[in-house]
């Protein structure tokens, strides 16, 4: 292990800014990450850098997440056990799962990021949660190097969060994560969004994992900017969950909201559907931007600062409060 001085992280983070870490460090093992604690303290834990937006030099040391691998710890009949090392590219994993028939996460296909941040926020798209799958997640305490276990009830999972995005920020350093999927006896999840359509399209009658994992790839594909091509983080905001009278009072004045229920007493709201209404929807600020296709993802047209993409996501901020009383909340990172 070698630590290195002045390192870019534009190709570090999927938005593609141009931060620099004072020092830099990549580690490939968790005995590496142990003997690394030993003497940091103060570190900055980089993964794939796809859930979040730099808008400043990075001056602690930064350690770059790199241990990878994928390991059957147990199988039955019906299900498979993996654990699953935290710097494995998680479309990689859900192709790698898909091509030997485990199925339970066909329908997170090609979001970016590695499977050490799944965890983090509680990765969901198209009616499924990675929640429903974890059933342990593994790390390292910063403070003493020691090697520590979650169950799935300890994560304390909700929607697009865990006690890793609260309680445990900067304290703990993912290294894996337990899955349990099926072998058998699927339970295919067509309903949500444009999955039915897209099948249909296909002429596909009986679905398998690869149909819908295809199907989800061409949806997502056709709305969402390559962070390789376009400098992005994907969803930038989350979908505002509302109570039910409140939502009876928007839709006296916007009759057209799309609405999901959530609970008897909660709405889900689409983000993207409250920033395309307030007319940010394919608009560029300088370098910062809000895609054309998707207005929930805001993107970096080449030389946008951190800055700059977060100064466009609070003027959306303000303009969405003002026009339907919602407040929007930040999916994303803001280091």
């Amino acid at each position: 292990m070698k630590i290195q001085q002045n390192i870019s992280l534009k190709e570090y983070n999927t938005f593609g800014i141009a931060a620099n870490a004072k020092r830099f460090i990549s580690v490939s093992s968790v005995y590496e990450l142990q003997q690394l604690l030993k003497t940091e303290k103060e570190v900055f834990l980089l993964s794939g850098g796809s859930n979040m937006l730099l808008t400043k030099d990075i001056d602690m040391l930064v350690v770059h997440l790199n241990i990878t691998g994928v390991s059957i710890d147990t199988e039955d009949d019906k299900h498979v056990y993996l654990t699953v090392n935290a710097g494995e590219d998680w479309h990689e994993f859900v192709l790698w799962c898909i091509a030997n028939d485990y199925g339970g996460i066909e329908n997170l296909s090609l979001i970016p990021g590695n499977v050490g941040t799944c965890p983090i926020q509680n990765i969901g798209a198209y009616g499924v949660e990675v929640k429903d799958t974890i059933t342990k997640v593994e790390g390292l305490e910063v403070a003493t190097g020691k090697l520590v276990s979650f169950s799935n009830e300890d994560c304390k999972f909700g929607y697009r969060n865990s006690i890793f995005k609260n309680t445990h920020k900067g304290k703990i350093v993912l290294t894996s994560v337990g899955f349990k999927l099926t072998k058998k006896d699927h339970q295919l999840n067509t309903s949500y969004g444009a999955i039915e359509t897209e099948l249909a399209s296909r002429k596909v009658i009986k679905p398998t994992l690869k149909n819908i994992s295809d199907a989800v790839i061409s949806i997502r594909k056709s709305k969402l900017p390559d962070p390789k091509e376009i400098g992005n983080s994907g969803s930038f905001f989350k979908n505002p969950v509302i109570s039910k009278k409140q939502f009876l009072e928007i839709q006296k004045i916007h009759a057209n909201m799309p609405n999901y229920v959530v609970s008897e007493n909660e709405i889900k709201i689409p983000a993207g559907w409250l920033v395309e209404q307030s007319g940010f929807k394919g608009k560029r600020f300088g370098d910062a931007g809000v895609h054309e296709k998707q207005a929930l993802v805001l993107i970096n047209f080449g030389n946008a600062s951190g800055q700059d993409i977060l100064e466009l996501a609070k003027k959306i901020q303000t303009t969405v409060f003002s026009k339907f009383q919602i407040s929007l909340e930040i999916e994303v990172n803001i280091v």
